[in-house]
């Protein structure tokens, strides 16, 4: 099982509407909106590397009001 977190920003006032779109994607685990130059954080898993990549280009980014996705995937240390 691989993790990352996609750091989302959004236009203007669009927050809100991208938190609950994002929220309803499979292998999304948790959705937060945040201050910041971040509007939404998501925490995803997958089961390999290339479903966690499916999940944030063909899913994520095609969401109406995102502006510009950061993925951080999770290192066990």
């Amino acid at each position: 099982m691989v993790q990352a977190y996609i750091l989302i920003q959004t236009e203007v006032g669009k927050a809100r509407d991208v938190a609950a779109t994002v929220s309803d994607l499979p292998g999304v685990v948790q959705v937060d909106a945040v201050t910041g130059p971040y509007d939404v954080i998501v925490l995803t898993q997958a089961e390999t590397v290339d479903e966690l990549g499916s999940l944030v280009v063909s899913k994520v980014q095609s969401v109406t009001g995102i502006t510009r996705t950061l993925t951080c995937s999770v290192v066990h240390l």
